[in-house]
């Protein structure tokens, strides 16, 4: 008679973000298998798998995103629940944080991303050890940055739990969060490290069920690694209070319908149908960052064609132009086509959705031909709504927030916050999809390309 391994799966775990380019960045930081969806959600997740699901609210009035949450909450069923908010604290969070506060018995928020420099210090996000309150990120928002985290949570109770109980040794930091929610407040977590995010999900899960967390991709990666631990510690080491139901070796190993996150392969590249050559790699910027000028410029000195495209004639839809890349692509090395929004003249920030739209609809028939990057999480959402795409499976990272997934037809988008990456970001974003392409310093564009430099892409006002 044989036998049958079973093992403690971690518990499921239902995420929520704001934008797609957030909802990719916590599925990657996550590890487990998993979907990012591109919709309303119809069933929860299986134990051990994550959904994260993209409510495509940045752009909403407050009112319509505290309704989606809390629809979308109807779907949590009992595993760990995250919220994902925007690092930089914009976005719909007053009203998305009481709606998602509903029901909880309490919410531990850890706000920090420590990858990108941006630390919480006694309830202040601070960028690059500034308070962000007092520096221009945000320039591109209507209003003024909030000058703490309760401030920007609006009518949620918070309390602030110091740094110092936050490293202070167990139980402290666990015996804190108690108490803090036993008397009607929610948590703000102070956190300049990695390993500061780490304590905060242990205690949180101890906390057991009816505990939610909110924060960025660096609490989501914390949860992650502690629930990577639970899965390989194997039975009986499940997390005290969720349970988890066991599931066959066999089961565990070979999951339906899901891949799993691993590091980043330079040789996964996405041939089209037929066992024809490479698709043509059609890479978006809809971001407003300064860096993004540099990292086009690298790649068009690798040999990308770069297509600017006026911001007016993407809010107008009897001027709105169509990409057409396929005539580029015999000339064009590796087939990289990078187009922007020609920034010349100032576009309000109330522009944004109208211009990420025009711009979705502009690449629309090229970009159903090829793999794509898509930067910035307003832009994405709306390039995948033009393609009808309604899934991704996350594969990898290939660096911080620049996720590579996979469609349900095969192809590979990469989505990537718009404020990430250093200044060649898409080139290594590029080289991993299109192991060819390789950069040239001083290297002159393609025959028949303009030598001016890249033009300052339009402010959209949506990086994550």
């Amino acid at each position: 008679m044989s036998r049958t391994t079973r093992t403690v799966l971690p518990p499921r775990v239902f995420a929520l973000a704001d934008d797609l380019s957030g909802a990719a960045e916590v599925a990657a930081a996550l590890g487990l298998r998993g979907r990012i969806l591109l919709g309303p959600a119809t069933a929860p997740p299986r134990d051990g798998e994550s959904v994260v699901l993209d409510l495509d609210t940045r752009q909403l009035p407050p009112a319509d995103a505290a309704s989606a949450v809390r629809a979308a909450l109807a779907y949590a069923d009992g595993g760990v629940v995250l919220k994902k908010i925007d690092s930089l604290l914009r976005g719909n969070l007053a009203a998305e944080a009481v709606a998602y506060a509903t029901g909880a018995r309490g919410v531990v928020i850890a706000p920090a991303l420590p990858v990108a420099g941006r630390t919480v210090r006694e309830g202040v996000v601070n960028l690059h050890g500034t308070a962000l309150h007092t520096t221009d990120a945000w320039r591109a928002e209507p209003g003024a940055a909030p000058v703490s985290v309760g401030a920007a949570l609006g009518g949620v109770p918070t309390w602030v739990v110091p740094l110092a109980t936050v490293r202070a040794p167990e139980p402290a930091l666990h015996d804190r969060l108690r108490a803090v929610v036993a008397e009607g407040y929610h948590p703000v977590c102070d956190a300049e490290t990695d390993a500061d995010l780490d304590a905060i999900a242990e205690a949180a899960l101890r906390l057991g069920p009816g505990i939610r967390l909110m924060g960025t991709g660096g609490l989501a990666a914390a949860l992650g690694r502690r629930l990577a631990q639970v899965a390989g510690a194997g039975a009986g080491a499940g997390l005290p209070g969720w349970g988890g139901d066991r599931s066959t070796e066999a089961e565990r190993h070979h999951p339906t319908g899901t891949d799993t996150p691993g590091s980043a392969r330079a040789d996964d590249v996405s041939s089209a149908p037929g066992g024809t050559p490479p698709r043509p790699l059609l890479v978006v910027v809809g971001t407003a960052e300064p860096t993004a000028v540099a990292q086009i410029a690298q790649l068009v000195a690798a040999g990308a064609r770069h297509v600017p495209l006026p911001a007016h004639t993407l809010t107008d839809r009897s001027t709105r132009p169509t990409l057409d890349i396929r005539t580029g692509v015999g000339r064009v090395p590796h087939g990289v086509t990078v187009v922007s929004i020609d920034g010349s003249h100032a576009v309000g920030p109330g522009a944004a959705r109208g211009l990420a739209v025009g711009l979705a609809h502009a690449v629309a028939e090229a970009a159903h031909e090829s793999d794509l990057v898509l930067t910035g999480g307003e832009t994405a959402r709306r390039v995948l709504d033009a393609l009808g795409i309604r899934e991704l499976l996350p594969l990898d990272q290939i660096h911080h927030g620049a996720v590579r997934s996979r469609t349900p037809d095969g192809r590979r988008v990469v989505t990537r916050p718009g404020s990430y990456g250093d200044t060649d970001s898409l080139l290594r974003i590029a080289r991993a999809l299109r192991p060819g392409l390789a950069p040239h310093p001083g290297l002159a564009p393609p025959s028949g390309q303009p030598v001016d430099p890249p033009v300052q892409p339009a402010p959209l006002g949506e990086p994550t």
